[in-house]
């Protein structure tokens, strides 16, 4: 399953932690921004860990694609380096 995942988190510990804990499931796209080619058994085991993590007031999106979104995505501008990705 291909997820894109959004974060809006205003401490910065807090968001640190979001970050390297989304870059171990997926590929950092842009400032709040992941995309990832997950399971469902990693999906479970994400959002438990993001949950221990942020507190009540943060927001955590997630956003699933299905292989027709997928085919449509767009980039304009600068492209996203290929080795920061984990998505085939």
């Amino acid at each position: 399953m291909r997820f894109v995942i959004t974060y809006d988190i205003s401490d910065d510990s807090i968001r640190r932690q979001v970050f390297r804990t989304l870059q171990e499931f997926g590929a950092w796209k842009q400032y709040s921004v992941f995309e990832l080619e997950i399971d469902r058994i990693e999906r479970i085991e994400l959002e438990d860990r993001l949950k221990s993590i942020i507190d009540s007031s943060d927001k955590i999106r997630m956003y699933s694609l299905c292989d027709r979104c997928v085919n449509n995505i767009t980039e304009l501008g600068e492209k996203t380096p290929v080795k920061k990705s984990n998505v085939v």
